[in-house]
């Protein structure tokens, strides 16, 4: 981690507005890293922000051969999967799922309120594609945040003003979500060998060296860094400015993808197709298998 003095800032690469879409169930999402403006950005594949009625949601569905990050901003979110795990994501909680081999799963928004938050979707190298399903889950007085100088750093993964994260990841990543109160400024480190990004919640900011007032960036926008620097410098002026910041080491891999399976060529896909479809291979148990929370309808339809 460089010192005071040596600190350079990143510069911004490109700034994707993320258009919203239809997802899942009578859903819609927020889209930026995985649209048509920007495909994936390695290591990351997608990055949604949703904002879900009880009355729709994700239901049944599966994945292979990454991982995805749900980290909840208000509302509750249930998920049950095909292995028996079941649980809920509160505000400010986290779930981190390594979907490995093969997992079929649902994540449906419950109780009054709409299900506010993102995931992220990041990929995983050749090596680690066919891992076991695993997890990780924070509530949100276990992740941990600090404040100095008019920023919070509320740390998913890696580190930020001084604490660090619990949480491991295959993929080396850094996710914190930031909120700097107007007239601050941040300079966070990112390691030289990551890619990273900032994705703007609420609020405005200038990113990168040299920007001022004029210059700040508008929420739902996605902001890729220029490689080298050792960090990135955030300002904000009369507004303030609520932000996470990814970072990631590049797999470097190719990236072939289909759907909810990611993996590294085209007869991996058709395997995991294959495997998915006559349950087997990580899928055991996907054709016995329905949620209880899903909605009702989607059940009939799933396996066609």
């Amino acid at each position: 981690m460089s010192s005071e003095g040596e600190f350079s800032s990143r510069s911004v690469d490109q700034v994707v507005l993320s258009r919203e879409q239809a997802e899942g169930q009578g859903a819609r999402v927020r889209r930026s890293i995985g649209g048509v403006a920007l495909r994936n950005f390695d290591p990351f594949l997608m990055l949604d922000e949703f904002d879900v009625a009880t009355t729709a949601g994700f239901p049944d569905h599966p994945h292979r051969g990454f991982e995805t990050v749900t980290y909840m901003l208000k509302g509750i979110m249930e998920h049950e999967d095909f292995c028996g795990h079941r649980g809920k994501i509160g505000p400010g909680s986290l779930q981190w799922m390594t979907a490995g081999k093969g997992i079929v799963h649902a994540e449906m928004p419950t109780g009054p309120d709409r299900g506010h938050g993102l995931q992220l979707w990041v990929n995983l190298k050749s090596g680690d594609k066919m891992v076991s399903p695993a997890y990780q889950e924070l509530n949100a007085d276990e992740i941990p945040r600090a404040t100095k100088d008019g920023v919070t750093a509320i740390v998913i993964a890696g580190e930020a003003l001084g604490i660090s994260s619990p949480v491991q990841t295959r993929t080396p990543t850094h996710y914190i979500h930031f909120k700097m109160e107007p007239g601050s400024e941040l300079k966070q480190p990112i390691p030289t060998n990551m890619n990273g990004f900032l994705y703007i919640l609420e609020g405005k900011a200038a990113v990168g060296p040299g920007r001022e007032e004029k210059d700040q960036i508008q929420a739902h926008n996605t902001v890729t860094l220029t490689k080298g620097g050792s960090g990135v410098l955030v300002k904000t002026f009369d507004s303030s400015a609520d932000f996470v910041l990814v970072c990631g080491e590049p797999t470097n891999e190719p990236v072939v993808q289909h759907g909810p399976f990611v993996m590294n060529t085209r007869q991996e896909i058709q395997e995991a197709m294959l495997d998915y479809q006559s349950s087997s291979n990580g899928f055991e148990n996907a054709s016995k298998w329905y949620s209880e929370i899903g909605l009702p309808m989607t059940h009939a339809d799933r396996r066609r």
